[in-house]
């Protein structure tokens, strides 16, 4: 007897869909594209837009925007909300213009194609590519799809092999590939690729150079910079128009790090070394000596190569002395990035006092006026010791006052659980209106179906109902804010509870205690310590989202 072919026996399965289509829209821009018409943002959004004039059945719910993002992989701010709403079962059909759109990674896409759609029973579209999962004809597309994201992944990556291959190659040529310009240099007006000097900037440079070559530190480079007035070089640039964005430049201030960025790069001889980072996993990260591009004799020097060879060397000298010092044992600084001075805002320096007859001894002083300039800043000094004294009997003192304050409103813990009960009611109870409108809503596509409505009432009604979903869905979420906030809010009151006995029994304070409880600290001249506690504000607003809840 002939055996059954597997073929004949096998059974295709199409993904289960819900008969209410709640869409999300997605669209995405890859930055290559950015000047490409056919593919822009307002282009996929027109394509989908008519698709959904020629079906009326499918409700948009949102649309999520990726613009400037690559789709060789899916962390993308737009694409992982929509995810969280998929998840949320707010939407449960997903829109593309095309199957390039979602991803060009052939392993990832593929699986949100075709596991995790089916899986979360979401139908997905991509309208140029004829794709609808809920179409029993796409249903033998097993192997179109996977080939579509080979193709998709194979573009992506073939683009960015060329752009990287264009940099490597104009580096070797000895063209410079940055946005921005070296301190001290400008980019030629008739081409970009190669650097002129900035007369004003490289008279800095100079001076900067000299200063190090007879044997000036770092940090007093950088005083003396601050002093005479020159600009840091991130204000310097944005007075060129060469930096715009404000979270690029610095507080306005010369630093010993900038000072030895500088002194420390050869294009100051007239050399070229690019290639000295690289993208790896999406992070950048130092490329190996062997990695870098290096060409010499490109652009007009600003200083001498012997000159820059005596800098290298009185730095490396300086480096061996600091390291031949004795070291001295340090104690952990619970107090890091914590605590700040009051007049300049600068993070107070931790210095050890060593001492031959007593104990050696920490203090924490502002350091403004040595590493800026003199002058800048009144100043502010405090013994470590008095100043954890101090922080430990403010600490009790707010955590008393802020959980006697609360207790009242916890003496009957039922009525908490009450309040919880009566939220979520309420949620319940308009999920279910919603459900209820949204099968409204279907109705009134099978009434425009069989001619029971014209065409504008069918749009009216739709846009009613919708505005009703997305009141309720607001109240909705304002109904959880408030479930939430008793929630955390009784879970934080236990945690402050444990935390000021903790205090009461044992005054040593710990960097996880100082972290939890502690924003900032500020000391001034006169030896005043403000303190700005993180969980003060924790149940200020707790009656108020209460009172709202009561009243939906």
């Amino acid at each position: 007897m002939a055996r059954k072919s597997r073929k004949e026996t096998s059974v295709i399965t199409t993904p289960e869909v819900n008969s209410t289509c709640r869409a999300g829209i997605y669209v995405r821009l890859s930055y290559d594209n950015k000047h490409s018409h056919t593919v822009s943002i307002e282009t996929q959004q027109l394509i989908i837009s008519r698709y959904l004039e020629q079906n009326p059945e499918i409700i948009t719910v949102q649309t999520y925007i990726d613009n400037g993002t690559t789709g060789t992989n899916f962390h993308r701010p737009g694409f992982q909300q929509m995810i969280a709403d998929i998840e949320a079962g707010i939407i449960n059909c997903v829109i593309v213009k095309d199957l390039s759109r979602l991803g060009r990674n052939v392993i990832d896409t593929g699986y949100y194609i075709e596991r995790y759609f089916p899986m979360q029973k979401v139908r997905f579209i991509a309208i140029n590519d004829h794709y609808d999962s809920a179409s029993p004809e796409n249903a033998h597309d097993g192997i179109i799809i996977p080939l579509r994201n080979m193709i998709n992944e194979a573009y992506s990556l073939d683009i960015s092999r060329k752009i990287k291959a264009q940099q490597r190659q104009a580096m070797k040529e000895g063209k410079y590939v940055g946005a921005r310009t070296p301190y001290g240099y400008l980019k030629d007006p008739d081409d970009c690729h190669q650097l002129i000097v900035d007369p004003e900037a490289a008279e800095v440079v100079k001076t900067m150079f000299q200063w190090a070559a007879e044997g000036v530190g770092l940090n007093t480079i950088a005083v003396r910079l601050n002093e005479a007035g020159y600009l840091a070089p991130s204000h310097y640039k944005r007075t060129l128009g060469e930096i715009a964005n404000e979270n690029l430049i610095g507080n306005g201030h010369w630093q010993t790090r900038t000072v030895a960025k500088i002194l420390k790069a050869e294009v100051y001889t007239g050399d070229l070394v690019q290639g000295v980072s690289k993208t790896v996993d999406h992070r950048q990260v130092k490329a190996s000596t062997d990695e870098w591009t290096v060409v010499r004799g490109t652009h007009e020097p600003i200083i001498s190569r012997e000159l820059f060879e005596a800098v290298q060397n009185a730095l490396e000298s300086a480096a061996q002395k600091a390291l031949s010092k004795d070291i001295h044992p340090w104690s952990p600084n619970i107090l890091k990035g914590k605590i700040f001075c009051f007049h300049c805002g600068h993070s107070l320096h931790r210095q050890k006092c060593i001492r031959k007859k007593t104990s050696d001894v920490f203090v924490y002083h502002c350091i403004s006026n040595n590493r800026i300039k003199k002058g800048f800043c009144p100043g502010a000094f405090l013994f470590e010791k008095d100043l954890l004294d101090t922080l430990a009997d403010m600490i009790q003192e707010e955590l008393d006052a802020t959980l006697g304050k609360y207790s009242l409103g916890l003496e009957n813990l039922s009525k908490e659980a009450a309040e919880q009960k009566d939220i979520q009611a309420k949620i319940a109870s308009r999920k279910q209106e919603i459900q209820q409108l949204r099968t409204f809503q279907q109705g009134l596509y099978e009434n425009l179906v069989q001619n029971n409505l014209t065409k504008d009432e069918y749009f009216s009604f739709k846009e009613r109902y919708e505005a009703q979903i997305n009141k309720i869905n607001q109240e909705i979420q304002q109904l959880e804010m408030g479930f939430e906030t008793i929630t955390k809010q009784l879970e934080q009151y236990k945690a402050l509870a444990k935390d000021a006995q903790f205090i009461k029994e044992d005054r040593q304070l710990t960097a996880a205690l100082i972290d939890r409880l502690i924003d900032r600290i500020e000391v001034s001249r006169d030896r005043q310590i403000s303190v700005r506690f993180r969980f003060r504000q924790e149940f200020k607003n707790r009656e108020e989202v209460l009172s709202q809840c009561r009243n939906m």
